[in-house]
């Protein structure tokens, strides 16, 4: 995935898993007025610490009792993966079914993705063992066969109040998740590292001693 910056995809990566999902949602907040890039807050890493960046691979699905076909569309779907994406699912409300598992994240892996986010994750262990980021909604022995349907994939989503395109930039930590444009991207990248170099000097003073209200006095904030 070729990106219009000298910076490669995986150094873009590289960059984003050294600064934090709240950094980057206070530029894309205040510094460019968009409110709505996060996605719901129950959403949650399998395990604490996982942090999930890549490029947006969007697949829309639905609950349904369909089976033909669908084990060769989850075939072409992940045949089609890219490498550095992180697959977010448009799941339309599912609270039933586990959309992610044990052979899905080794076939996503040998493709080069990077994480999953999903409402429905099953075989916990045999993922979190894959070190593979997934964030979700829940957890359910519950496969999709028979009761979830891939609708397709490649095509823009809503996941709560956040439009996902595919090759946004998709970032998560234990506070959660945001979509960054694709336009955006680098800017925002720089913009959350000098915010983490400026808490440095933020954090540097309050352990110090100083008041709060000279810290704010000296451009710093809580």
């Amino acid at each position: 995935m070729s990106m219009p910056d000298k910076c490669s995809p995986e150094e873009i990566i590289e960059r984003y898993l050294k600064v934090h999902v709240a950094a980057v949602n206070d530029v894309l907040r205040i510094q460019h007025g968009l409110l709505f890039q996060s996605f719901p807050s129950n959403y949650r890493p399998l395990q604490s610490g996982m942090k999930l960046a890549g490029f947006a691979f969007t697949i829309k699905g639905m609950p349904s009792l369909e089976i033909e076909g669908e084990m060769e569309k989850r075939a072409e779907m992940l045949e089609a993966l890219p490498a550095n994406s992180v697959t977010v699912w448009d799941c339309t409300g599912d609270t039933v079914t586990a959309q992610w598992g044990e052979v899905m994240t080794m076939a996503a892996k040998k493709r080069g993705c990077l994480g999953a986010v999903v409402n429905g994750v099953r075989d916990t262990d045999r993922v979190i063992v894959q070190n593979f980021p997934v964030f979700h909604l829940y957890r359910t022995s519950s496969g999709m066969l028979g009761r979830f349907r891939m609708i397709g994939y490649g095509m823009k989503i809503m996941i709560g109040e956040a439009l996902v395109s595919p090759g946004d930039f998709i970032f998560g930590d234990d506070d959660g998740i945001v979509v960054i444009p694709r336009h955006l991207i680098m800017d925002v990248l720089e913009k959350a590292e000098a915010i983490l170099r400026n808490e440095v000097m933020i954090k540097n003073w309050v352990a110090g001693g100083m008041k709060p209200a000279e810290v704010v006095r000296r451009g710093g904030y809580f």
